[in-house]
């Protein structure tokens, strides 16, 4: 009986944060802007008004969809670049800003500023909206 008591608590646990990671998976959150990044860091110039950062490794099967998807967001927008940093390479970036899993995206503003970051694979409208604050 105790065996199965044990059980259902873990089954309820693992539900419990599967539910937590899909409800926050992907959402671009407000950072301080604190974090500054440049160009040389990044290995790309920054963008003139805005830059989507996105970081990605070779085995990363989200990290295709959101390639496109920030590099279809980053055309819509006169002076906005998209940078894409491979994870793999960059050890020393990703460690200092706190990279745990790809794609990871940032949204900086036009002096470098990290204004919004998401874990996971963004959607396009909230990208968009993340890129408006980020100009103005």
């Amino acid at each position: 009986m105790t065996g199965l008591i044990v059980c259902l608590v873990v089954l309820v646990v693992a539900g419990g944060f599967g539910v937590l990671r899909k409800v926050r998976d992907g959402r671009l959150r407000v950072r301080d802007g604190v974090v500054r990044l440049t160009g040389a860091e990044l290995g790309a110039p920054l963008g003139e008004r805005a830059t989507l950062v996105q970081f990605s490794t070779s085995f990363c099967q989200p990290c295709r969809a959101t390639r496109r998807t920030l590099a279809e967001v980053a055309g819509m927008v006169a002076g906005v670049a998209h940078v894409e940093v491979d994870a793999e390479s960059q050890l020393e970036l990703v460690r200092r800003l706190e990279v745990l899993r790809t794609p990871t995206v940032l949204v900086l503003d036009a002096a470098g500023r990290v204004v919004r970051r998401a874990a996971g694979q963004p959607r396009r409208a909230d990208v968009i909206a993340a890129l408006g604050e980020a100009v103005r």
